[in-house]
Order: structure tokens, then C-alpha cells, then sequence
């Protein structure tokens, strides 16, 4: 009798310490998140569930609520990282950060940036990419996509990722010289710029920084105020769809207290981004997907649609 009790207190004890150690590690260390949507496909599938590395860009402590906002080991973002991250929402700033729903997007503004947008914040390019020896955007059909594909190969060409889709066809980025390239070997090929014209049409938009003095435009302002409202601390609001006041005082710049960044959706129909929420603060990031553990098509049944060569894939 007496051995049946240890025993049973034994394994007591073992599924204890088991269910804290994973708790501490979903605190402290890595955790998973669910993808619900197509907005970063190709690198992630509706249906993938992610590991989340906290420690890549330091350990945001939990509990945010009671200790503030604190990371150890702290590292910067890289452009092109998948980040998870809080919504940035006004709705939702009346909740504590780390409580708040969790969205993955990847970063393409780093604090001191700037970005070349159209009037609905999309990205046209970034301002080094006006310079024509660096890559642009292109449109080509959707049944030319095996096409392009091969050619991609056949010339070693490198960084051409695709970066969405719509009606019109697939959207890939590509030098001039790439560009001549492929017309070279298939000069028919119904393949045009997205940027030329657009490009010319952008404006500059610099994303916030610690410390840095971001002046105020008609392209801007709403950013701005959003941002000053909701992760600042200061009452900012816009007089005559063009004065910015901040606590009742007219500005024409301001300097911001903390760092931001841009974040953007795979997919460019997609819009649950920046486009949207606007700037992403600092405090705000969880941290960087990394490893895709386990997918499967939403679609499927329950023995079927498992994505087996996407088990234990790194996010790109």
C-alpha cells in the first residue's frame, strides 16, 4: 500500500513539474501561434502553427501590467524579419500590451527609415530602390508563373521572392538587368513594371525613431497623431485636416520617445498591417517566428490535408 502511494505522489510530483516547466518556457522562452489567415503566404500557410523565439530580439519580461515594460538581452529587428507582435490598435490600448490579440507580420521599416508609400500607406518602394540599378516590382499573369519560375533557375537569379498576387497576375521584384535577362530568352513575355509611375507619385514617409524629430506633412499627420494618442502618452489631434496640436500646443515636428516599425502583410491584398494599425512600437513585439512545427490545410478532413514537407520548416 505504502508503495502504491509513493508511486502515485511520484507521479504527481513529475506532471507538476512538467506542466510548470512548460509554462516557464512559454513565459520565458519560446511559444506557439496559430495562422488563421493568407495574409504571409508563401512563407506562411492558413493552418501552420509557429514557434515564437522570444529571445531574438531580447526578452520582453511578462506581466507588463505590474513591472512596465522591460527586455533583457536586448536586439535589434532586421528588415525582412517575420515579427509577432500585440496589436498596436486604438481599441485595444485600454488592455495591458502583452494581453492583447497577436498578430505576424513581416518588418519593412526600421526605426530612422524611409519608406516611399502611396496615398493608402502601401510601400511602393523604398527610396533606394527609385534608384534604377536596384530591384523594382513587376506584374506578369498568373499562367505564366511555371514560366518565370524556370527562368529564375536557368539564370541563377537570386532575391526574387514572390511578393503577392491579385486579379491582375503575380508580383515578383527583379533588377533592370534581371529584367533584360529574361527578355532575352523570352522576349514575348507579358511582364510590366509596377513602379516606374508610382514611384514618381510616392512620399517619403520616415518611420519614428527614439529621440528622432519626424516633421509634420499632409501624408504623415495621421500617422502621427494615432501614434502620439496611443503609445505616447500625449493628447494629439489634427485642426482643418492639416494642423497638428499635441496637449493644445500647435507643432510642426515631434520628437519621439520611443522606436517604431512598419510592418506589412505577404500578401499586398492583404491590409490587417501597418496599412491598417499603423506604427508598431517597440515595446510591442513579442518576438520572431521561426520555425513552422506543424501544418495543415484548413480545408482538409481529420486524416487528411497535413503539409508534411512544411513540418519543421524555418520561416524565410
Amino acid at each position: 500500500m505504502k508503495s502504491k502511494t509513493k508511486n502515485f505522489f511520484f507521479w504527481i510530483k513529475a506532471l507538476v513539474i512538467a506542466v510548470v516547466g512548460v509554462l516557464l518556457l512559454q513565459l520565458f522562452a519560446f511559444s506557439s501561434c496559430y495562422i488563421p489567415s493568407s495574409g504571409m503566404e508563401n512563407s506562411l500557410f492558413r493552418g501552420d502553427r509557429v514557434i515564437i523565439n522570444k529571445w531574438a530580439y531580447g526578452l520582453r519580461l511578462p506581466f507588463m501590467s505590474v513591472s512596465g515594460y522591460q527586455r533583457i538581452a536586448e536586439r535589434p529587428l532586421r528588415k525582412n524579419d517575420v515579427v509577432v507582435f500585440n496589436n498596436p490598435q486604438a481599441n485595444s490600448i485600454l488592455s495591458p500590451v502583452d494581453s492583447r490579440q497577436v498578430f505576424i507580420s513581416r518588418c519593412m521599416g526600421l526605426p530612422g527609415d524611409t519608406l516611399m508609400v502611396n496615398n493608402q500607406y502601401a510601400i511602393v518602394c523604398s527610396r533606394d530602390q527609385v534608384n534604377p540599378d536596384h530591384k523594382q516590382l513587376y506584374i506578369y499573369p498568373k499562367n505564366k508563373e511555371n514560366t518565370v519560375e524556370k527562368l529564375i533557375k536557368q539564370l541563377n537569379i537570386e532575391g526574387n521572392e514572390l511578393m503577392g498576387y491579385n486579379e491582375k497576375g503575380y508580383v515578383r521584384s527583379f533588377s533592370r538587368y534581371e529584367l533584360y535577362l529574361i527578355k532575352q530568352e523570352v522576349p514575348d513575355l507579358p511582364i510590366k513594371s509596377m513602379l516606374s509611375d508610382s514611384c514618381r507619385q510616392a512620399n517619403p514617409l520616415v518611420i519614428p525613431g527614439k529621440g528622432k524629430n519626424i516633421h509634420v506633412t499632409p501624408w504623415n499627420i495621421l500617422l502621427l497623431r494615432n501614434a502620439i494618442n496611443n503609445h505616447e502618452g500625449k493628447r494629439a489631434s489634427i485642426i482643418n485636416d492639416s494642423l497638428l496640436y499635441v496637449n493644445g500646443q500647435k507643432v510642426s515636428s515631434y520628437i519621439f520617445t520611443k522606436d517604431y516599425y512598419w510592418m506589412v502583410s505577404n500578401n499586398s491584398i492583404n491590409i490587417s498591417d501597418s496599412r491598417l494599425f499603423g506604427f508598431v512600437p517597440k515595446d510591442h513585439v513579442i518576438g520572431k517566428a521561426s520555425l513552422v512545427w506543424f501544418s495543415k490545410d484548413c480545408e482538409g478532413g481529420f486524416f487528411t490535408g497535413f503539409r508534411w514537407k512544411r513540418f519543421f520548416h524555418s520561416v524565410q
